[in-house]
Parts: C-alpha cells; sequence; structure tokens
C-alpha cells in the first residue's frame, strides 16, 4: 500500500510510506495528465519510431523526414504547453534540480521510495534532456536535408540519433523501475490519465479540445506531406529496378 505523509502536499511533493504507527492517508487514483500531454507523449512515441525504423531507407524516406518534422512541431507545442499549463505538465511544477534527482534515484534502493503525482525529478530531468536532444537531431537532420552543413558534420545527425535513442532507453529504464517499486503502471498512466495521488492533486480541466487540435494537425501535416510528395514515374521506377538489378548483379 502506498501512503503519503499529510505535511507533503501539492503536484511535485513526494509521496513517501510512512510508518505504520502514524497516522497515513491512502493514495488513491486521481487524474494528472491532461489530454494536451498524453497525445503528445504518444505522437512523439509514434514519431520516434518511424524515424528511427525509417532512417536507412530511401524508400521511405518522407516518412523519415515527415516523422522528423512533426516531433519538430510536438516538442515546441510541448514548450509552450509547460509554459502555459496550470497542472502537472507545468515545468515549474515538476522541474528540479539533480540533487532531487538524486534523492530520488537513491530512494528507489530503500523501502520507502520517494513518490510524486506529477514526474519525479529523476524522470523530469529526462524529459527536458529528451526535449533538447529531439530539438538537435531534428535541426541537425534538416541541416543535413537542405545541405547546409560543412563537410565535417555529415555525420552529426546520426550521432545526434544515436544520443537520442541511448536516452530514450534510460527513459523506458526508469519507467520501468518506477512502475516496480510503486507498484502503478505508468505507461498505463500516460493512457489513462489517472495516476496515485492524493484528491486534491488531480487536474480540474483536461482541454480535450486541445489534444484532439494537436491530433488533427499532426494528421494534417502527414496528409499535405502525402499529397505534396514526387510521383515516381515510370522512367523512374525502371530506373531504380535497373540500379536494383545492378545491384544484384554486383
Amino acid at each position: 500500500m502506498t501512503t503519503m505523509n499529510p505535511g507533503a502536499t501539492g503536484s511535485a511533493a513526494p509521496a513517501e510510506a510512512s510508518a505504520p504507527e502514524r497516522h497515513e492517508t491512502v493514495l488513491a487514483p486521481v487524474k494528472v495528465w491532461d489530454w494536451p500531454v498524453r497525445v503528445f507523449h504518444w505522437l512523439a512515441v509514434a514519431c520516434f519510431a518511424g524515424a528511427w525504423l525509417t532512417a536507412e531507407s530511401e524508400r521511405l524516406h518522407l516518412i523519415h523526414i515527415s516523422c522528423g518534422y512533426t516531433l519538430a512541431g510536438l516538442v515546441a507545442f510541448r514548450v509552450v504547453w509547460g509554459l502555459l499549463d496550470t497542472g502537472h505538465a507545468r515545468f515549474a511544477n515538476f522541474v528540479r534540480s539533480p540533487a532531487a534527482a538524486w534523492r530520488y534515484i537513491t530512494s528507489l534502493l530503500g523501502d520507502r521510495p520517494l513518490h510524486y503525482t506529477g514526474h519525479n525529478p529523476a524522470g523530469a530531468l529526462a524529459i527536458v534532456a529528451l526535449l533538447g536532444l529531439i530539438t538537435l537531431t531534428v535541426g541537425l537532420g534538416w541541416a543535413t536535408e537542405t545541405e547546409r552543413l560543412p563537410g565535417w558534420l555529415d555525420e552529426s545527425h546520426e550521432l545526434a540519433a544515436n544520443a537520442l535513442m541511448a536516452l530514450v532507453v534510460v527513459h523506458l529504464v526508469g519507467v520501468a523501475v518506477g512502475s516496480l517499486r510503486h507498484r502503478e503502471n505508468l505507461p498505463r498512466a500516460m493512457l489513462t490519465g489517472f495516476k496515485r495521488g492524493l484528491p486534491g492533486e488531480g487536474i480540474r480541466r483536461q482541454h480535450g479540445w486541445l489534444g484532439a487540435l494537436v491530433l488533427i494537425c499532426a494528421l494534417g501535416f502527414w496528409a499535405w506531406q502525402w499529397q505534396s510528395a514526387p510521383v515516381a514515374t515510370g522512367q523512374d521506377a525502371a530506373l531504380m529496378g535497373g540500379d536494383h538489378d545492378q545491384d544484384d548483379d554486383d
């Protein structure tokens, strides 16, 4: 059973399991993640996966580009929402110091791991780093695509993408460990919006219209990219087939 010390309140306040003889307040599911945050999260997951899987394919290059540019738009939206939102998605409500992140990580090794209703301090730093690395990776990809990079930076986009993948893996490990130690399914929480906390810590508005708008903008951009894609002519197809046959002969 996860409990909270009654003295620890607020969206970023840790909820620690108190001793049995002390007064305990049981944490109950409350609405933590609004629609814009959840739509952003899963669109970002889909776009990163799509960009990564199509990185080496010439035939699927348009998908790679579309996913990358969509990620850029999503990051821009998340930064704005992190400044304007008043709930758990607001940067000021969950970004903490590296010292706080270290305290949280070390608490996971003990009997009373610190519990946060919103993002924990370690996860918060990972989120900020992910947003920064996505921006760097997409920016370098755009510069590579438009041939704006000097020759010695030809591999920078790939290096940034590899660093981003490494950070994603670290983030996934942290989510898995947090889910096990707190006995709550964090990926499911990002799907449903519900997470454990005190009743007063739940968000009041879910901003469903904004989440729908983000999704519509992403789908509209993909449709526009698809419609504006150059159509392969018969000659192009023949050339591609000839190149393929030549590769087979080699």
